[in-house]
Order: C-alpha cells, then structure tokens, then sequence
C-alpha cells in the first residue's frame, strides 16, 4: 500500500515521545506522518482527542493507522471516526500491540472490521523485555492470532531498525 499518511498512535498510558525518531525517520523516506500526542483516557475520550488532532492536521488519504501498545484495540474506532469525516482508512499496522477486541472498553468492533489491510511487527525490544509478566504473554497472543488471520507479521531484529521493518510490512499491506 501506499499511505497518503502515516498516523502513529501511542498508547493512552504514554506520550508520542514512544516513536522516538520514527517519525522523523519516516519523514525522510517520503512519508507524511502524523505522530500526535493525544492526552486523556483510555478508550473513546483517546480516540475523540485522536480524531480532532487529526482532523486538525488535515491527513491526505488513504491513512495507514499504527497503533502502538494499548492503541492497537482503538484502533477500529478511530477508523470510524475518520471515515465519518470522508478520509479512507487504507491500512493497519499493530507494533507491539494488543488486538482489537469486542468489549465495554472498547466499544464493539464494526461487523465489517478489518475493512483494510492490517499487519503486526514485533519489535526487538518487546520481545526481549521481561517474558514472564501478562503483557509479554498477550503480545506473543497477538502475534499468534495475527499470523492466524493470514496477517502479514514481521519480528524485527538488529541491526534492522524498527523505520525498515515499519516500511517492509507497509510494503507488504
């Protein structure tokens, strides 16, 4: 796929500041990103602020939304919300992500989600930080599933950097 733009979400519990150099990085190698730092609860007060900082930057279509962490299962909302708004959603990218899921938190997922592409990557740091807390388990849940749902998943590994293993999987939606 061809993003229009990149939005990189990080989790709610975080700031944009997870990205790093990512979005600079992507910048670089002809991506318009948008890389936000959206204040505020989990869940639709996350995905509301989401949406009117992106409604404010005025993104090119078709979106490739990048969930980081907690803002993987947000994901469908915010889509919905940008096509409220008449932007195309082209594509999905969870990095070390939880998945979307139907539930009170979250809301319930559209009957017609994904309606775009989507694609994992696990990165080198997920997978080497501490293996034996719930969140470690539930990534490798995730990784599982997306790889079950013919997702395209990619483990990123030095000296690859997470902006090449980012571009490869976009290559590949």
């Amino acid at each position: 796929m061809t993003p229009g733009t990149v939005v990189l979400l990080h989790a709610p519990s975080a700031t944009a500041a997870v990205w790093a150099d990512v979005p600079e990085t992507l910048r670089t190698v002809g991506h318009d990103v948008v890389a936000p730092t959206v204040a505020g609860a989990p869940g639709p007060p996350y995905v509301a602020r989401a949406a009117l900082i992106l409604a404010a930057t005025d993104p090119a279509s078709p979106l490739l939304l990048v969930g980081q962490g907690a803002a993987g299962p947000l994901l469908p909302a915010l889509a919905r919300a940008q096509r409220a708004a008449h932007r195309t959603v082209g594509g999905y990218l969870f990095v070390d992500a939880s998945l979307p899921t139907a539930d009170r938190a979250h809301g319930a997922l559209p009957e017609d989600w994904p309606d775009a592409p989507c694609g994992y990557l696990r990165t080198h740091a997920d997978r080497t930080s501490d293996t034996t807390t719930s969140t470690a388990a539930a990534r490798e849940q995730a990784v599982r599933e997306s790889r079950l749902r013919g997702w395209p998943v990619h483990e990123q590994h030095p000296p690859t950097t997470i902006v090449q293993a980012l571009t490869s999987l976009i290559t590949t939606l």
